[in-house]
């Protein structure tokens, strides 16, 4: 039952002014349990009533005939706050639990529309570093949680896999490169070019030039700069492939910038055919100067194109091959400007969709030692800090678990799930310090803490040898403070994956497993499960089994495994 909905049709029957969607807006969930489970507050109807919202509050709260579900109404402070009859509650959210079992939670509610998620996008020949976690990690978890709701989703890895940078690679590798070096340690050693090419071209300018006339090359498809180009786009690939392989993450698509190339000249006829491209000193640009933004250079005076130019393309593209419902791209904050560009442009062209398309912005990363420069060097592998986890994550089941079986592969499911746990807890907007002694503790609200929840429900299963059904009595379970605890988290799934969904945010879904995993162990604490007379055990295991399947769902979402033993 959706008992918010419910409260909603009930009030409605009394507020006749107000629409049955306004009236869920207001519905509430008190800030504690002593103030009920749904409150509706008064304050915006005084006016209308001419009575002060607490007398507004005080009528309604008498006048209201209490359905079966409701045990209470309440005036408190201009609020009328609903105490729900805990029978009825918690039959209805545990017998749902169990009879949905490991699909608890899902409800066909994107209607299989179809949904782009474009994220991580590493650029080719480039380290693969902490500072793509956030991208990458994000929008996986944002694939998942739009495929959990029942959208047809599309995960695209836009590879930054053109551009001038591979006019200095080039010149770079011509100059000072070993294919046999660069093959052993692909990464390492480009980026070794990379940064001796910028070096040198600080006393020779010149070497710019060069880099921009073998890009030129690149794009009108020169043989040997178009091998130079696939053999480096190889080799990486390789290499990011071990990072999304730990990660558990797999692309629909890996159709980078280069992919765009010739779709090019379409765009560009289009903008001229529209009349919103203009000549500037021999490049062209869109002036948005009136819509509150600096012109967008969209071809430069040698006739290469840019990142826009393709962002464009990309969108076009996507559009005619998946008409998409969404269109999402996980890109961090400082790309706000160029997002806004590119869409006012599409829009612009007479393409009214435009507003489907959504930058999920991010906060960056640094280190301790200041801002991430490729450039510099300055760089932390995220195959590093993957590994390094996994390795401490290892030494702690030593010590506590010695004899756990597969201690690699949970070691592994441990340690990265504590990366990324740790990366969703928190709002994606914020930006922060990476530190390894942060980002690898496994003390207080982490993903160890959750998942080591799951692996607890699963050894009672285990161990009750009982076969989980509905068929218990719920009023063992209702007048137990513990279980309707879990049940009051378990009930508002829905709810939170509707605000991650809406708000393209994932950390709702990790604060429910938080929350669910405290308020399990404080059940667990204070309860002695399989030692109980048979109908509690009974019941119980089934508060068990539910909570099982929603850390399980609610840690698919965010990305991480779910070991069974820890």
């Amino acid at each position: 039952m959706d008992f918010k909905n419910e409260i909603a049709i009930i009030l409605n029957n009394y507020l006749e002014n107000l629409a049955m969607e306004d009236i869920l807006s207001l519905i509430e969930i008190p800030p504690n349990v002593e103030m009920g489970d749904y409150a509706f507050p008064c304050f915006r109807l005084a006016k209308e009533f001419r009575k002060s919202p607490n007398q507004i509050a005080l009528e309604l709260a008498e006048k209201i005939e209490k359905p079966e579900f409701v045990g209470e109404i309440k005036n408190l402070g201009g609020y009328v706050n609903f105490f729900l009859n805990k029978n009825v509650w918690v039959s209805d959210v545990i017998g749902s639990c169990i009879a949905e079992g490991e699909e608890f939670g899902k409800t066909g509610f994107g209607q299989n529309r179809t949904t782009i998620i474009e994220y991580s996008s590493p650029n080719i020949a480039k380290p693969f570093h902490i500072g793509h976690i956030r991208t990458t990690v994000i929008g996986h978890s944002l694939h998942r949680l739009y495929k959990f709701m029942g959208f047809n989703t599309v995960a695209i890895n836009h590879l930054g896999d053109y551009g001038t940078q591979f006019g200095k690679l080039i010149v770079a590798y011509k100059a000072w490169g070993d294919r046999s070096v660069i093959e052993k340690d692909p990464i390492n050693e480009l980026l070794k070019l990379y940064i001796e090419f910028h070096d040198k071209a600080e006393e020779n300018p010149e070497m710019e030039d060069q880099a921009r006339e073998w890009f030129k090359k690149l794009e009108d498809k020169d043989p040997e700069a178009t091998e130079l180009w696939q053999w480096i786009r190889d080799v990486s690939l390789k290499e990011f492939n071990k990072v999304y392989e730990m990660l558990g993450i797999e692309y629909d698509s890996f159709a980078g910038e280069s992919f765009y190339s010739d779709k090019m000249p379409s765009v560009i006829k289009q903008l001229e055919e529209k009349g919103i491209l203009q000549d500037s000193q021999g490049a062209k640009i869109v002036d948005l100067e009136e819509h509150g933004m600096p012109p967008a250079l969209i071809m430069k005076k040698d006739g290469s194109t840019l990142y826009i130019t393709r962002d464009i393309a990309a969108a076009l593209y996507r559009k005619e091959t998946y008409d998409f419902y969404k269109n999402i791209y996980v890109v961090g904050t400082p790309q706000e400007l160029h997002f806004r560009q590119w869409k006012k442009i599409v829009e612009l062209m007479g393409n009214e969709w435009a507003k489907d398309c959504i930058h999920v912005q991010f906060g960056t990363v640094s280190l301790e030692e200041g801002t991430l420069s490729t450039r510099k060097g300055r760089v932390v592998f995220l195959e590093d800090v993957l590994n390094r986890a996994i390795e401490k994550t290892k030494e702690i089941i030593k010590q506590k678990n010695p004899d756990l079986e597969n201690i690699d592969n949970v070691a592994k499911q441990v340690g990265v799930g504590a990366i990324v746990f740790q990366e969703l807890s928190n709002s994606r907007i914020k930006d922060y310090q990476f530190s390894w002694e942060r980002t690898l503790s496994f003390e207080g609200e982490t993903g160890p803490y959750v998942q080591y929840t799951h692996a607890r429900c699963c050894s009672i299963l285990k161990k009750s040898g009982f076969e989980v059904t509905g068929d218990i009595d719920y009023s063992l379970l209702s007048s137990n403070e513990d279980v309707v605890e879990i049940v009051r988290v378990l009930d508002s799934f829905e709810s939170v994956l509707l605000r991650a969904q809406g708000k393209n945010e994932p950390h709702h879904v990790a604060r429910f497993a938080l929350d669910l995993s405290q308020a399990f162990n404080k059940f667990y604490h204070d309860n002695h499960i399989l030692n109980s007379e048979e109908d509690y055990k009974r019941a119980y295991v089934a508060v068990v089994s539910a909570t099982k399947n929603a850390l399980k769902n609610a840690m698919w979402i965010l990305g991480m495994e779910a070991p069974e033993k820890m």
